[in-house]
């Protein structure tokens, strides 16, 4: 019997196929009533659903161009996982952008640049870019602090990225010296490699709460009393993704462990409030702010997409004629997001960032404060001439999330909010996340960071610059008609405030001294 088993081995596989099939298609037709696809085309209509599931990885790679998918494209996604890997970043044969389009930049370059050979080094690391302001410095806050990079990782909770991600990140974050915003969900253990922290207080006050579930000043003072690498303090207002609406953790990320560390149900979803119970005006805002500075002595800020200017107006203005308020502003623009959200609030809430920054800066500066304020900025900022953008702009720094998701091996399968990233990034799931080597990745991700830096302060020497924030806007150009290009500080109607730099654009033979 085996004998003849074993001979006619194709014709058995083939009758249980067959039998499979069979099978399938009693359910199709009998028994399932949900799909009508399946229904009305038998076996084949499965192909139509398995081609939907696999649709972004298709067009990512065989039917899209260099060009047109989105949130980012092809070649943007080369130039980060080049970066990261350490291979070769350039491109040939030319651009294949269309640079007479409408709202095209166009960054000029200054007939003599600055000499690299003049360039200055702090330690081994010639990517080494601090920021020129210190937070908490105008206020006199008890540990004011000085970021290290201009260029930073944004918030992005542990909840929304699994444990090796998060702890990636920090690890790559401590070897580039730059800081590691911990998003809404707090302060985890991953969080805690030795990076500089930025600990991000959502709506929700995720690792600031007493039993009760009420924040609590003496679980926040403690904590930072207990990590020193926790550095600022980030009030999240509102983000690019979903302003106005709390975060949203899908239930099939709530593991224990997050429930522990969020003091939330497992396998519930885990949804913000959509306004903070702390404060309701401009002043106990600011009153709270310094509530906070005075018990944990380190800077606090504020973070926001930006909508109806109203606020920022009073903020301003009260900031003014108290002397108090956030050490920095974080300004969050529609365009960015990582995890969850509802698809209203993603393409049509919160204005995009250079419109928004572009808003709020210069009532700042006409209140004479702006000085005073560290300048984030975030919201697909992350890569060199966007950045150079936002540094002309008047940001001091700027923070970057899933630029960073990708220098660790994110794909763009967008499929953060379910808790199946194939890359292990955005997911709780053990399997998924078993193939992401941390010490790997850590690497990709400092390595991502000093080559972002390396080219933002080549853009910056060939502009006669040593910093990136001297970008004023008269370096950089906006095609705003047929064959028409104008200045952004023409577009913008201000100019950012002068660094504090010795400027070189004109005088080339004296070298910059950076400021402390």
């Amino acid at each position: 019997m085996f004998d003849a088993m074993s001979d006619h081995w194709i014709m058995l596989s083939f009758a249980g196929l067959a039998g499979f099939l069979v099978l399938v298609f009693v359910f199709d037709v009998f028994i399932q009533k949900k799909h009508t696809i399946m229904h009305n085309f038998p076996i084949v209509g499965h192909i139509r659903y398995w081609l939907e599931t696999v649709g972004p990885e298709m067009r990512q790679y065989w039917v899209a161009n260099d060009k047109e998918e989105m949130p980012f494209n092809r070649d943007e996604r080369s130039w980060i996982y080049a970066s990261a890997k350490g291979e070769n970043s350039n491109f040939g044969f030319g651009t294949t952008e269309q640079i007479y389009g409408i709202g095209y930049p166009i960054i000029k370059h200054a007939v003599f640049p600055f000499p690299e050979s003049k360039a200055e080094h702090v330690g081994d690391d010639p990517t080494y870019i601090p920021c020129l302001k210190v937070m908490g410095e105008s206020h006199g806050r008890a540990r004011p602090y000085q970021p290290q990079s201009v260029i930073n990782i944004s918030a992005m909770s542990f909840g929304s990225l699994g444990a090796k991600a998060v702890a990636a990140m920090n690890i790559g974050a401590k070897k580039a010296n730059c800081f590691h915003n911990t998003g809404e969900g707090g302060v985890s253990a991953y969080h805690c490699h030795g990076a500089d922290i930025m600990w991000q207080l959502g709506t929700g006050y995720f690792g600031a709460r007493d039993r009760d579930g009420h924040f609590s000043i003496d679980v926040v003072a403690a904590k930072v009393e207990q990590n020193a690498s926790i550095r600022c303090i980030e009030i999240k207002l509102s983000q690019g993704a979903k302003p106005g609406k709390g975060g949203i953790l899908p239930g099939k990320k709530v593991t224990a462990e997050i429930a522990f560390a969020r003091d939330v149900p497992v396998g519930v979803d885990c949804i913000s409030p959509n306004a903070h119970s702390e404060f309701n005006t401009v002043d106990e805002l600011i009153d709270w702010i310094e509530m906070i500075a005075d018990r944990t002595g380190i800077p606090v800020g504020i973070k926001s997409a930006i909508g109806n200017g109203g606020f920022w107006k009073e903020l301003a203005k009260r900031m003014r004629e108290r002397c108090e308020g956030p050490d920095f502003i974080t300004i969050d623009g529609g365009e960015g997001g990582t995890g969850a959200a509802p698809l209203s609030f993603a393409d049509h809430v919160s204005l995009p960032f250079k419109i928004g920054f572009s808003r709020v800066y210069p009532i700042f500066q006409e209140a004479g404060i702006s000085n005073d304020i560290v300048w984030l900025g975030s919201g697909k900022l992350g890569f060199p001439d966007r950045a150079v953008i936002a540094f002309a702009m008047g940001c001091d720094a700027i923070q970057i999330a899933r630029e960073s998701m990708m220098a660790i091996g994110c794909i763009q399968s967008l499929k953060c909010h379910t808790d199946h990233c194939p890359a292990g990034v955005a997911t709780q799931n053990r399997w998924l996340q078993a193939g992401l080597n941390i010490d790997e990745k850590a690497e990709r991700m400092a390595r991502f960071i000093k080559s972002f830096r390396k080219e933002l302060l080549s853009l910056s020497y060939a502009c006669g610059y040593q910093h990136p924030c001297q970008f004023s806007g008269k370096e950089i150009e906006f095609s705003t008609g047929v064959n028409k290009f104008s200045q952004l500080h023409e577009v913008l109607g201000y100019t950012r405030d002068a660094t504090g730099l010795k400027e070189t654009r004109t005088v080339n033979t004296t070298q910059p001294e950076l400021v402390k």
